[in-house]
């Protein structure tokens, strides 16, 4: 379905653009600590999202 020079660039964009974001993320925290309060949360509730998202998609028999 995708060759291996598209697979290959998404692994890297994935973890550079990963990588980039925690840094950026931390640089701001030390800056203003009141405003990222909770920020942990908000992350618990996407991935918990996404969670759901996935559990539905695959159609669970019960």
């Amino acid at each position: 379905m995708f060759s291996t020079g598209q697979l290959l660039f998404a692994l890297f964009f994935i973890i550079g653009f990963t990588i980039l974001t925690v840094w950026s993320y931390r640089k701001d925290e030390a800056k203003n600590p009141t405003y990222f309060r909770g920020s942990v949360w908000v992350l618990v509730g996407f991935l918990a999202f996404i969670g759901l998202l996935l559990f539905l998609k695959r159609g669970v028999s019960l």
